[in-house]
């Protein structure tokens, strides 16, 4: 089945009380049962949902996984990942990711005895003198949460594999419509959903999608005991959105290069960040790997002051200012004081990420009206 068709009909089949085409919301906390133990495959709510259920089997079959769970938020995802661990065990996770991950592992775990070592993953073989008997994962996200750096799915894979570790790897940017990485030798592959798959900035929910039924086995139990789930009109929600990816990530994609050059042209801008320019440091491993380059960039001023980059932020108009991406309308971000606030400032600027930096998450709004509004800002 192609990309297109999948999306708009993997995990989804015409209710059979009905024959309604679209999942219906099943707004409901519990299950009759015809006597103890004797049920329709529904006990509980927290345990499974028709409507979740048909959301975790399209989100396995859009990242070719067999196995999908849904979280309430991205976070919540990544919390059940880390709970397959126990203390004394070790993790090595990008150095520039997500602040909501760091804060997660170094605010939350690490006070529970895991060990968290941060690496710059661009070249796989540096993950290597950290693994030890202890290892149990690597963690990783490509593109990268703002700096846009490629990591190399497959060496890592190759890497962990060999050492018996799990690999992880947070998709949010990508998607499945650019990026597999259960194809490319993942164990899990994560998703803020709330993001790109929802698309419209109208839901906070997570994802893990597997192959191993060991794996998953471990990951329901940890889902179900924890009760960090979706409730149902969000699951609809994540099902219609995923319906539209295709259509929407193209366009994401045509305007993110087109605002990519740009902004690399223009004469205030001293650096951007997108892994789809040729010189980018990893370009052959995103194309190797990646079927487009997305809409997700950052980019820094010849005048790196804070206030400059003030400036810019407070002066657009199609592009909000505020924190979240993939949704259909543009956003522009601060990750120092945003999203990326919870990294302490010099573990930031040895990572490159600059207090000047701004993030763009570039919308499917026209073209010409979002370069138009970044050079009024940029004015």
């Amino acid at each position: 089945m192609k990309q297109a068709t999948k999306l708009i009909h993997a995990g989804v089949e015409p209710d059979p009380s009905t024959g309604a085409i679209m999942t219906p919301i099943f707004q409901t906390s519990t299950f009759v049962q015809a006597g103890p133990g004797e049920h329709k495959g529904y006990e509980y709510a927290r345990s499974q949902n028709p409507t979740r259920k048909a959301l975790e089997g399209a989100l396995a079959a859009i990242e070719n996984g067999k196995y999908g769970l849904s979280f309430s938020s991205g976070v919540a995802a990544t919390d059940a990942v880390i709970k397959l661990l126990s203390p004394g065990d070790e993790v090595i996770c990008a150095n520039d990711m997500y602040g909501g991950t760091y804060r997660l592992f170094t605010k939350i775990f690490e006070k529970f005895g895991i060990k968290f070592h941060s690496v710059n993953m661009q070249d796989a073989s540096a993950i290597e003198p950290f693994i030890n008997e202890n290892t149990k994962l690597v963690w990783t996200e490509t593109p990268t949460n703002p700096l846009m750096n490629i990591c190399d799915i497959a060496a890592l894979a190759h890497i962990t594999k060999k050492h018996n570790i799990l690999l992880c790897v947070d998709n949010t940017f990508a998607t499945p419509y650019l990026q597999n990485p259960l194809d490319l030798g993942a164990d899990i592959v994560m998703h803020s959903v709330t993001k790109y798959l929802g698309g419209h900035s109208d839901v906070i929910q997570g994802a893990l999608v597997m192959n191993s039924p060991e794996l998953h086995e471990k990951l329901y139990f940890i889902q179900k005991s924890c009760g960090a789930v979706p409730g149902p009109f969000d699951c609809f929600l994540v099902l219609r959105g995923i319906k539209t990816l295709h259509v929407r990530m193209r366009a994401h994609c045509e305007n993110g290069e087109l605002i990519a050059h740009y902004l690399r042209n223009h004469p205030k801008v001293k650096r951007v960040y997108w892994c789809g320019f040729s010189d980018h440091p990893n370009f052959e491993i995103a194309k190797k790997q990646m079927r487009g380059f997305g809409g997700m960039m950052s980019f820094e001023l010849k005048d790196e002051s804070v206030e400059a980059a003030k400036k810019v932020l407070k002066s657009t108009h199609l592009f909000a200012l505020a924190e979240s991406l993939g949704g259909v309308e543009s956003l522009i971000n601060h990750p120092a004081t945003m999203t990326h606030a919870s990294i302490p400032r010099e573990e930031r600027l040895k990572n490159g990420l600059s207090d000047g930096l701004i993030r763009l998450s570039v919308g499917i709004e026209d073209a010409e009206d979002l370069i138009a509004d970044l050079e009024n800002a940029l004015k």
